[in-house]
Parts: C-alpha cells; sequence; structure tokens
C-alpha cells in the first residue's frame, strides 16, 4: 500500500514532471535525490527536459537495487560525476557493496558514467546490441556531454560493458531474482528490461514513456517497438514501473504514453499518406492529445517526420 501510495504521489504532482525545473537537488550533481520506491529499490529519477548543463545531463533514471548481498546498479549514467554522484547516495543506504551494473541500451546516458564503475572493479552488463551501437557511436555521445556539461563532464570517458548477452541474463543475489531481459526491438538497439518477478516490478529503460515525449530516432522502427510491447512487454503484468525517464507509475500510464501514442502517430500518418500528404505536411498531423507531455515542442514534429519516412515504404 506504502508503494502504491508513493507513485500516486509522484505521478498526480505536475510540479515534479515539469521540464522547467533546472535542478531539484542542488546539494549533488544528481537531478534529484534517490527514492525508495518499494522496499529495497530505489530511483533517482532524472529531468523530463533534454539534457542541460543545469541537470548535469541528468534526464534518465538512475536505479538500484539493494539485494541483502550487495547492489545492482540500473545505468552507469551520462558521466563519471552522475555516477560517482549516485554511488555516495547508495553507501547512504547500505553499506553493501556495488557488484554489478546494467547498462539498459547503448546511449550515453546509460554508458557514459561505466567509466566511474570501471574504476570500482565493477562488472558492467548489457545487450550486446547496445554494446555495438556504444562502440559506433559513443564517441559522438561524449564529445556532446563534453560541450554540453563543460567541467561536470570531467574524467568521463569511453568505456563499454564488460560482459554481453543476447536473449536475457538472470542474477540470484541476496533476497533477489533480477532478471534483465531483451524482449525485442524498441526505442533504440540494445534496450531491455530489468524485470523483478516476485516484486512485480519492471524497470522498463526506454521501452516505456510518459510525463514527457517519447523520441522516434532515425532507427526506431515503431511497428516493431508496438509489436514487442504487445507480445513481450505487456504480458510480464507489472504492478510496477519505473520507465527509463519519467517518475514510477503503472502501465495503464505508460501504454497510455508511449504504446497508443505510437499507435496514434501512426494511423495520423497513414492517413496522411493515403491522402496522398507529402513530407513536408506529415510534420504537422495533429498529435494536440499529446501536447501536454514535456519536450513536445522539440519531438512532435521530428516523431511525425520519421513515421512517414519508415510508412511510405512499408
Amino acid at each position: 500500500m506504502r508503494a502504491l501510495s508513493l507513485i500516486a504521489a509522484l505521478a498526480a504532482t505536475p510540479l515534479f514532471a515539469s521540464e522547467d525545473i533546472a535542478d531539484q537537488y542542488p546539494a549533488s550533481v544528481l537531478y534529484s535525490k534517490p527514492v525508495e520506491v518499494i522496499p529495497h529499490i530505489f530511483s533517482a529519477i532524472g529531468a523530463t527536459a533534454p539534457p542541460t548543463y543545469e541537470n548535469a545531463g541528468h534526464n534518465n533514471n538512475l536505479s538500484f537495487i539493494v539485494t541483502g548481498d550487495g547492489v545492482v546498479v540500473i545505468n552507469g549514467g551520462g558521466s563519471y560525476q552522475l555516477a560517482e554522484a549516485l554511488h555516495t547516495e547508495i553507501k547512504a543506504v547500505t553499506d553493501q557493496p556495488v557488484k554489478l551494473v546494467l547498462n539498459e541500451n547503448g546511449q550515453g546516458h546509460a554508458m557514459l558514467g561505466n567509466s566511474y564503475w570501471e574504476e570500482q572493479d565493477v562488472a558492467i552488463v548489457a545487450h550486446a546490441d547496445a554494446a555495438d551501437a556504444f562502440d559506433e557511436n559513443g564517441a559522438g555521445s561524449l564529445r556532446a556531454a563534453q560541450a554540453r556539461l563543460k567541467e561536470r563532464a570531467d574524467d568521463t570517458r569511453l568505456v563499454g560493458p564488460t560482459e554481453t548477452f543476447e536473449d536475457e541474463y538472470i542474477i540470484e543475489l541476496g533476497d533477489m531474482r533480477i532478471e534483465a531481459r531483451y524482449l525485442g526491438p524498441a526505442h533504440s538497439p540494445g534496450d531491455i528490461v530489468v524485470w523483478l518477478p516476485e516484486q512485480r516490478l519492471v524497470i522498463s529503460g526506454d521501452m516505456a514513456f510518459h510525463e514527457r515525449m517519447l523520441p522516434i530516432f532515425p532507427d526506431t522502427m515503431t511497428a516493431d517497438w508496438i509489436e514487442t510491447w504487445d507480445t513481450a512487454f505487456e504480458p510480464l503484468g507489472a504492478t510496477y514501473v519505473i520507465p527509463g525517464h519519467g517518475h514510477p507509475t503503472n502501465m495503464d500510464q505508460v501504454r497510455r504514453y508511449t504504446r497508443d501514442y505510437l499507435v496514434y502517430l501512426r494511423e495520423k500518418v497513414g492517413a496522411h499518406l493515403d491522402d496522398g500528404g507529402d513530407l513536408a505536411d506529415a510534420y504537422y498531423v495533429d498529435q494536440s492529445p499529446y501536447v501536454n507531455l514535456d519536450t513536445f515542442e522539440e519531438l512532435a514534429t521530428k516523431n511525425a517526420g520519421r513515421v512517414y519516412e519508415q510508412m511510405e515504404f512499408e
């Protein structure tokens, strides 16, 4: 009951989801102090804005699980300093050592902090496709972080995972069974979810969004994402969802703002194509039901254009 009340309170508080708040935790480089979502599972919720100097690039969720025999961290973080700050918060909660870091995908906000965890001799695990994506794009992500964060990116280096997997990576540690799973194509290459079956909690990574609009990348195949959702993510039957961005919530919320948004946008773009519409006008298909999401202004037109380019050849 306590966990459900916390999630309801966080989700219902518009102030906490505002992309206009530059920093919620001035005492730390982290955007916000970690909260205990349900017993033993914590998350430092990132900004719902794009990464900035003010939020130190902490615009995704950095989570950790206290198992009773060590800590499992989900996401290396977007810089060395963010990873170090998260470790400081972990030490304030428990004296159990960090034994494993799981990278939710190959983007900079998931892997650039690996440079800190490598120095702590912690194993770092990711999906093979995420590792490949970081090999290809990590240098660009690092340059962008250095330009954006300035001295807040100091000490950040390119360090990939020390181990990769294809389908699932099971951790039995202390009192916890933790299942890192690749469910299929979603937002970016190698997206994984972290499923705790006994707790019915999923740390979804970029499989699921709410509070802020999801971005569609050039390699985001929206039809495949919907199929992965319907055939593998939804059947988990999660009670609690810690998304990649935004506060802990439930399946109804992330379904509404992820799967249903993708379906809606594809329907609008599909109708535009059927009417003989071109790319220039596709950018402006009606997305008004989602105008209240953070990052709408930055992403809505880009998303529509990329869906048009996909569907034109489907």
